[in-house]
């Protein structure tokens, strides 16, 4: 069973064999989580990127899909990248977007699984611009990493406020995990 850390901090100077990307469907760079790991990682992430734009992903990405990187100059080896869902309010279609925010997380666990990573760090998917609820958005990533069967050893969730990091915490409380 994985270990569940809750954190503050920049996702962008983490110690870990991955870290996962709040990525926008093109691949290409963009606000927030997407920008700041883009800028700190240097021009080979979005060098990787426009490859696989240009050969498997030519469309982009799907939402809850994951693809990997290498992670240039971050002290991560690799960057997975996910499309995490835009809110869209209450009502039935938030029924069907809260699973593809399961499956961002689901599919990002699975891809670090198979590059043999033993530990990711993971911001809150779409929980900033996208505009999803941060209690829910909790409650999603949470769950769906202790539900992971095939996860690596630590799973680490770096907020980069400390409100988040209380949502969070509090998600994990209602939850009832053993977090750190």
């Amino acid at each position: 069973m994985s270990r569940i850390e809750l954190v503050q901090g920049d996702i962008t100077v983490e110690h870990v064999d991955a870290i996962v990307n709040a990525a926008n469907s093109t691949l290409l760079g963009g606000g927030g989580v997407d920008g700041a790991i883009h800028r700190a990682g240097g021009p080979e992430i979005l060098q990787e990127c426009r490859k696989l734009r240009a050969t498997t992903l030519p469309r982009g990405l799907p939402t809850g899909e994951a693809v990997a990187t290498g992670a240039g100059r971050l002290p991560a080896r690799w960057v997975i990248h996910t499309v995490g869902p835009i809110w869209p309010g209450p009502g039935a279609e938030a029924d069907a977007r809260r699973r593809l925010l399961g499956s961002a997380y689901r599919n990002s666990i699975r891809v670090a699984s198979e590059l043999g990573a033993a530990s990711v760090a993971f911001p809150a998917i779409s929980a900033g611009v996208y505009g999803w609820p941060p209690d829910d958005a909790a409650l999603v990533a949470l769950e769906t990493a202790a539900r992971s069967d095939a996860a690596p050893d630590l799973l680490r969730f770096v907020l980069f406020s400390e409100g988040m990091l209380q949502v969070f915490r509090a998600a994990a409380d209602r939850l009832g995990l053993d977090v750190r």
